[in-house]
Order: C-alpha cells, then sequence, then structure tokens
C-alpha cells in the first residue's frame, strides 16, 4: 500500500511531502497505524549525510506510537486497536546468542534499523515513522502500558521519544545495576540526558548534571538531580573526585575525558552513548589506579524495551516534547541543530 510520508530526497537536503510503498502483510506482520513519531537527533545526522550512505529518497523516524489496523495470519501477541512502539530496531536473526539472550540490538548477524537498512528477506530499503502508517513483525513491536495508550493524549505523545531516548538511557542504568544510593552523572542535559536524569532518579540514584552551562539547571534539579555542574569552569571536576560509581555520557560532540574519569569512584564506569566524530585519548594510569571502566552502549533489546515503557508508565516518565505539525519538520531540524529545543519534537502524524 502507498502511505503519505515526510522523505529527504537527498543528503542534506530539505525533507518533503512524498509516498512510500509499505509492503503486504507477511504471516508475522502487523499494520500499524501511526499517531506520533519523534525527531531524534540521530535522523537529522542520517539525512543529513553525516553518516555516509546512499539510501535516498529515505524516510526517518524510529520513535513511534501507534495502532494495529491489521495483523497477519500468524500473528499471536496483537490484535487490532492495540496501541503499539516500535524503536530503532524491526528485524534480527532472533537465532544468534545475542537475540536469544534480549539483545536483538547486538544481533551477531546484524540488526534491522527501522529505517535506512536493508530488509532481512527482500532487501528493500527500510522507511522510518515520519509516515501515517508501517508495517513490522510482531516480535520488534512493544505493547504501550496504559498510561500511555490514549493515543489523543499529551501523555501518549510525550512517551513517543522513550522508544529511543529512554531505552538508550535505561539500558546503562540496568546493566550496571543503579539502584538505591547509586551515584550517578549525567553528561549533557539533551534529549538523552533529561530522561536519564529522571530514570536514574526514580531508580534511587543519587543524580549530578554534569552539563556544559547552567542553563538548564533548574530543569535537571526538577527533573530529579540533587546538583548541577558547569563543566565550562575552570577545575569543576576537582570537588567530585572519585565520587561517581557511574557516568552516563550522552553527549556526542569532543570532550577530553580525562576530567570525567578523574570524577569516577573505584570501581567506577564511564558509559559513552554519544559518537563524538574524534577518537578519545584515554590515559591507561587513569584507568589502572582504581579499577575504572570505559564503556559504550547501543539502545537495547526489545524485552528491555518493554520493561523500560513498563518503568516509565509506573514512575510518570515521559520525555519533554514539543509537539509539531509536519510541515514543521525541517525547522525542527534547524531547531534542534541550533539547540533550540526543550527536550524533543514530536510529530503529530495526523497532519500528514
Amino acid at each position: 500500500m502507498d502511505v503519505a510520508c515526510y522523505s529527504a530526497p537527498g543528503a542534506g537536503e530539505a525533507l518533503e511531502k512524498s509516498t512510500i510503498s509499505r509492503r503486504d502483510l507477511r504471516p508475522n506482520d502487523c499494520l500499524i497505524k501511526i499517531r506520533w513519531a519523534g525527531i531524534c537527533h540521530s535522523d537529522i545526522h542520517t539525512v543529513n549525510g553525516d553518516w555516509p550512505h546512499d539510501n535516498f529518497p529515505m524516510t526517518p523516524g524510529h520513535e513511534i506510537i501507534g495502532e494495529v489496523t491489521e495483523v497477519g495470519t500468524e500473528v499471536q501477541n496483537f490484535r487490532p486497536g492495540d496501541v503499539v512502539g516500535i524503536g530503532c530496531l524491526v528485524d534480527s536473526c532472533l537465532d544468534c546468542d545475542a537475540c536469544r539472550e534480549g539483545d536483538e540490538n547486538y544481533c551477531e548477524s546484524g540488526s534491522t534499523g527501522t529505517y535506512n537498512a536493508p530488509d532481512r528477506l527482500d532487501g528493500t530499503i527500510t522507511q522510518g515513522g515520519y509516515s501515517t502508517h508501517i508495517v513490522c513483525r510482531e516480535e520488534f513491536l512493544v505493547r504501550i502500558p496504559k498510561a500511555f495508550a490514549d493515543l489523543e493524549s499529551d501523555a501518549a505523545a510525550a512517551a513517543t521519544p522513550l522508544l529511543c531516548a529512554g531505552i538508550t538511557t535505561y539500558s546503562p542504568l540496568k546493566h550496571w545495576d543503579v539502584g538505591e544510593g547509586s551515584r550517578v552523572a549525567v553528561v549533557g542535559m539533551g534529549g538523552l540526558g533529561h530522561v536519564a536524569v529522571k530514570l536514574a532518579a526514580a531508580m534511587g540514584a543519587d543524580v549530578t548534571v554534569l552539563s556544559h552551562s547552567k542553563s538548564k539547571e533548574a530543569d535537571g534539579l526538577a527533573f530529579g538531580a540533587s546538583r548541577y555542574v558547569a563543566t565550562k569552569e575552570e577545575g569543576w571536576h576537582k570537588p567530585f573526585r572519585a565520587s561517581f560509581d557511574l557516568i552516563i555520557n550522552t553527549v556526542s560532540a569532543p570532550l577530553d575525558p580525562a576530567p570525567f574519569i578523574s570524577t569516577l569512584a573505584r570501581g567506577g564506569t564511564m558509559v559513552m552513548l554519544g559518537l563524538p566524530p574524534e577518537k578519545m585519548q584515554i590515559s591507561a594510569g587513569a584507568l589502572i589506579g582504581k579499577r575504572r571502566s570505559v564503556a559504550g552502549s547501543a539502545i537495547g533489546g526489545i524485552r528491555e524495551t518493554q520493561e523500560m515503557i513498563d518503568f516509565c508508565a509506573a514512575h510518570g516518565i515521559t520525555a519533554e516534547a514539543e509537539v509539531i505539525p509536519a510541515e514543521e519538520i525541517n525547522t525542527a531540524y534547524q531547531r534542534v541543530l541550533d539547540s533550540d529545543v526543550r527536550y524533543r519534537f514530536v510529530i503529530d502524524v495526523n497532519t500528514l
């Protein structure tokens, strides 16, 4: 079926209203009518050609909430009328060790992204959520909990970015066993960072925001942080030497890792979520002296994404979202680049 969408005709070009074709349902597929679609900074990187590829024209979007309207003949767990979410993945082999352990995001054969990726069966390039409908195999759908399931509500719109920003920050917090009394620092207070603060606080951690400036200090404290530190200030790290069990680094801007590593406690870990364009220079001595680690984490598996959205519903956590009509997508992209959003844009897909 042909559906309305916004797509990028080429690298760095403005998105335009267009149409894309959605495949006929396979036996394990569901057809979803999309209600809300989030704008992730990775969408902008992909559209602008910052991560080189030649899959244009391309429809971005991997933060999706909508309603199942049709199911394939072998679908077991969903039916028309169910409210579901789709995040960054729509397929994987489901047979490797990673997939069997619920880490489809680390599929040893390579997982299939919601957009800009070859379909595992027919090789066509996947197209994302800036569209009225999408087809997805049932194993990669997340059931949206009751607190977010009213598709016309502000809560549903604000929950949409959790399908990327939520799982990207929840997964390392869970993996590194954050709980009551954990000392967590969050680097950056953007689309990822503000959700990380809310999640870590809800898990019982003592949270410190490490941001370039104090322009978002009031927000950080309101989201659950105990303190807010401006890292542009000389010597900012000195009062926090050996203080944090875990640092969640959400920024992609180049930064000197040394002062951040110095704030890790014995056995502490700094987890990289962003993708800085330059290589990091890390002194082995800064790690060895206190058994510190630097690690990475990429989104999360489907089971963990379900756990995340249920946790957020139970604790009243959503992203801070500004809803826009589809015709303002290009303006929203520029505003993200200008740091003129607090903290996520969500597209009202009904305007398509």
